[in-house]
């Protein structure tokens, strides 16, 4: 429970240097954070370069074949070239980093299952209230889930490109759909593990969009990091379980006084 010098807001919202501080207090969420760490990352890096590869050996043609610039037209044709090319890799690199990610997110979903279940334990004491035990078709339940939102996840990227190429508004609105997509993401642990249904997960974000946006701006607008998003979502990835665990667990609960957020 929350110690009296580094408690919640009196709002009832758990800011999220508490969570921190929540996961290094506590050995056991140290320990297999770390765990979780190590496989994310491994999983997306092997994701991403097995994507990169796979695109590359189909776009290589088009790619390493730039237009004869022996004449007016060939540089216009060369201009196009190289804006189609930039396009390429860098959509590419973008969708491949988010497909690795995704399939990491879903083969690791148990073991964040797990975690979250643990900080919810420790965090709410005698209050906790334990659903199904730990078993075979429990896990086998989480990976499902997980791959459920992981596909659901591909249809956000997939609706992201086009909205991207609205000036503006388009880059708004991609920040707002990928913060309510990490909510959603992250709320999947709690919610599994009361086995929800993948649509009562969106209605919860839906309904709480206000919440959903505090817990998935911070994941979102790392995701969209070049180069470094792949180390820092690895990171973040367990310290954001937690955050978000914490306060889904006090706005669902129960046996706890409501919060107004």
């Amino acid at each position: 429970m929350a110690t009296p010098d580094n408690k919640p807001s009196p709002t009832g919202w758990i800011p999220l240097s508490y969570s921190l501080s929540f996961m290094f207090r506590n050995p056991r969420l140290l320990f297999w954070s770390a765990i979780l760490f190590c496989v994310t990352i491994s999983l997306t890096c092997l994701g991403y370069l097995m994507t990169v590869s796979y695109v590359d050996m189909y776009a290589n043609d088009f790619i390493s074949t730039a237009p004869d610039t022996g004449t007016i037209w060939g540089w216009v044709k060369y201009v196009f070239w190289l804006i189609g090319k930039g396009l390429i890799l860098i959509i590419s690199r973008v969708v491949a980093f988010y497909v690795s990610f995704l399939l990491a997110y879903s083969l690791s979903s148990p073991g964040y299952v797990f975690l979250s279940t643990a900080a919810e334990k420790l965090h709410l004491g005698e209050l906790f209230n334990p659903d199904d035990a730990f078993s075979i078709q429990g896990i086998f339940i989480d990976l499902v889930e997980g791959i459920k939102i992981g596909l659901y996840g591909i249809l956000v990227t997939i609706a992201a490109i086009f909205v991207n190429f609205i000036p503006v508004f388009g880059q708004i609105a991609i920040v707002l759909l990928y913060s309510y997509y990490s909510a959603l993401m992250f709320i999947d642990y709690p919610a599994s593990r009361r086995r929800w249904t993948l649509g009562q997960k969106i209605n919860w974000v839906s309904n709480h969009s206000r919440a959903a946006l505090r817990l998935g701006i911070l994941p979102a607008l790392v995701s969209m990091i070049p180069f470094l998003n792949i180390f820092l979502m690895a990171f973040l990835f367990p310290v954001m379980t937690i955050h978000t665990t914490l306060n889904f667990s006090t706005l669902v609960n129960d046996n706890l006084p409501k919060k107004i957020l």
